[in-house]
């Protein structure tokens, strides 16, 4: 195998690893967001929810730990393999941009890999993030017969909503892809800057981030580059849920599609009404973000390190 490909296997398998972790810490906010975010104050199946903490509480009260980790399954095969996809995409597409380049890519090309990464991992994973939202919004108030789980949950929306509903909520997924780009692109540049500072400040320079960053310096950067993220994209992440919602027993969707969503959520909720669950999403997100970098750099070392002691 060559080292280039060597390269992106590694790189794919530390991103899956990093996605595990994330999901296994952070999923019972991931809960407590996804009702946040589709509760509108209309007609509503779910609890109504003061904040964060009453959230969890309540869940854990009335649906037991199955409530806090309904989804998992779905969110952890969804986040593994989205993760190792991005961070296989998104080296690709590093790699085929430097081609001929001594210098380092420019913010922009950063940008481009990132973005082109996302698109393609949406692609790959719609399916899955839909099943998982679903699940994640069943309570004991929901009126039609629930989903036992992930492939009786694939099974029935294909069987009573056709194979297309797998991939609602597909548009906004897709400008999501610039969370992932603002993400990286925050991280790559914010590491650059970290990199040369500890080198000057060593007094000498070092091309390698290896020998220089250590574990707090990848959750710093992990979580700073997220905030930013967030603040810019989660309108998004908002209409992408409530688009997922499954439909009413008589088979009527609370949304048509992305307009519908606009056009309701600003009518009745006004622009607070795309933020909806930012909290338990930052609470969820930054600490992720930092947990998701840590491992999956420390993990490309050890897979660096053992290539070369071959």
């Amino acid at each position: 195998m060559s080292s280039a490909s060597q390269w992106q296997w590694e790189t794919a398998t530390a991103g899956a690893i990093a996605g595990f972790a994330t999901v296994a810490a952070m999923h019972p906010l991931d809960v407590v967001r996804t009702r946040f975010q589709v509760h509108d104050g209309r007609v509503s199946n779910l609890p109504t929810y003061k904040n964060t903490a009453h959230a969890i509480f309540t869940i854990a009260r009335l649906e037991g730990l199955g409530g806090l980790y309904a989804g998992f399954s779905p969110a952890v095969l969804g986040s593994t393999v989205s993760w190792g996809l991005y961070f296989f995409f998104y080296g690709r597409a590093k790699q085929r941009y430097s081609k001929n380049r001594d210098e380092q890519l420019s913010p922009g090309l950063h940008l481009a890999s990132a973005a082109e990464a996302g698109a393609l991992v949406s692609l790959c994973t719609n399916p899955i993030w839909l099943v998982k939202t679903r699940l994640q919004l069943q309570t004991p108030l929901h009126q039609t017969q629930p989903y036992s789980g992930f492939y009786d949950a694939l099974r029935t929306i294909v069987r009573e909503e056709g194979w297309a509903a797998l991939y609602k909520g597909l548009l906004p997924s897709l400008f999501l892809v610039s969370h992932g780009a603002i993400q990286f692109t925050a991280y790559e540049e914010l590491r650059k800057v970290v990199v040369d500072f500890k080198s000057k400040k060593r007094r000498r320079h070092s091309g390698s981030a290896d020998s220089v960053l250590n574990s707090v310096d990848y959750a710093a950067l992990g979580a700073s580059s997220k905030v930013a993220a967030i603040l810019l994209s989660y309108p998004f992440q908002v209409m992408r849920s409530r688009l997922q919602q499954r439909p009413s027993s008589e088979g009527i969707p609370r949304y048509m599609d992305s307009w519908h969503v606009i056009r309701e959520t600003v009518r009745f909720e006004g622009v607070r009404g795309f933020y909806k669950g930012i909290t338990p999403n930052l609470l969820k997100n930054v600490p992720a973000a930092s947990i998701t970098f840590i491992v999956y750099e420390n993990v490309l070392k050890f897979l660096k390190f053992a290539r070369t002691n071959e």
